[in-house]
């Protein structure tokens, strides 16, 4: 008898750690260890807390792949689906934060050659963050190969660039090495 109670405690105890380790929570928000897109199955890569001046929360972020890995060239140029989930943590993004940060940072880490000839879309994708974010908004970019970069804001898509170039630009301003330590880290599980 007591065996089977052993057996049984084991298995339960063995399920719940499945079950707990099937999510990441990161400051209230849970991002769950698998998501479907397109009909593909993805697995949480890593989770990121972006922070300003020390103490503001802004967003806990989720990245997800098809194929996770800890190379941040590999999850930059990899064709493969990707999907940034972004939770807002404060009401102290507004959209010209957004719109500003977005356009400094993809400045900041990619080559002034790529930036030129990209102007106009980095200008589109901007003009997408049009509302101020509160707590609990969200905002989501999916990466589809043959696709494109498809935007999405408090589950609204705001649209589609169908350059492969500009969708690598994208993830390198998260993920390159000018990317904000933390972010890099947080989503290649470092």
């Amino acid at each position: 008898m007591f065996k089977k109670l052993a057996v049984i405690l084991s298995l339960l105890c063995t399920f719940t750690c499945l079950t707990s380790a099937a999510a990441e929570e990161l400051e209230g928000v849970t991002f769950p260890e698998k998501i479907t897109v397109d009909g593909k199955t993805l697995t949480l890569n890593g989770t990121a807390l972006l922070k300003k001046f020390v103490f503001v929360k802004v967003y806990a972020g989720g990245f997800y792949l098809e194929n996770p890995t800890k190379n941040g060239k590999e999850a930059i140029e990899s064709e493969q689906i990707k999907v940034f989930d972004i939770h807002y943590l404060t009401d102290k993004a507004t959209a010209e934060k957004l719109k500003h940060g977005f356009k400094e940072e993809i400045v900041n880490a990619n080559p002034d050659e790529l930036v030129q000839k990209h102007q106009e879309q980095i200008d589109r994708f901007a003009s997408w963050f049009d509302r101020d974010m509160k707590a609990g908004s969200t905002s989501k970019s999916v990466y589809i190969p043959g696709k494109g970069l498809t935007f999405y804001l408090n589950g609204v898509e705001k649209g589609t660039i169908e350059s492969k170039e500009f969708a690598r630009m994208y993830y390198r301003y998260t993920l390159g090495e000018e990317a904000n330590d933390t972010l890099r880290e947080g989503y290649l599980g470092l």
